[in-house]
């Protein structure tokens, strides 16, 4: 087996810890993340954007930006709303929530934009 990378992480740093698959590959442009929108949608599931103090990430309860998206098809509009979250908090980490109605569980939860302390 070839060199596997360490990713150094404390809790006593916030900023180091790794949240998720995603945040172990460099990080997606807007059209990365329209295509993760897009496969989102494409399920039938129903987007929900969340965000959080980067301290509180892995302990604490995220709090919901606005209702989820039920019926929305527009990929463009959800990354946009992602975007109007991560305006305001700056400093907290915002992820991307899919919903299955059907399942009634979290399918998929991608953080988008990480806040730093």
């Amino acid at each position: 087996m070839g060199d596997i990378q360490y990713y150094q992480s404390s809790l006593s740093d916030p900023n180091s810890r790794k949240l998720e698959t995603f945040s172990y590959l460099p990080e997606m442009n807007n059209d990365g993340l329209i295509k993760q929108i897009q496969y989102i949608l494409n399920q039938g599931w129903y987007p929900m954007i969340e965000y959080t103090e980067p301290e509180h990430a892995s302990d604490h309860y995220w709090y919901m930006w606005k209702l989820p998206m039920f019926g929305e098809t527009d990929a463009e509009k959800i990354l946009a709303e992602a975007t109007a979250c991560h305006k305001i908090h700056t400093a907290h980490h915002i992820r991307l929530v899919a919903y299955d109605h059907y399942k009634q569980t979290q399918t998929v939860m991608i953080v988008i934009f990480r806040g730093m302390m």
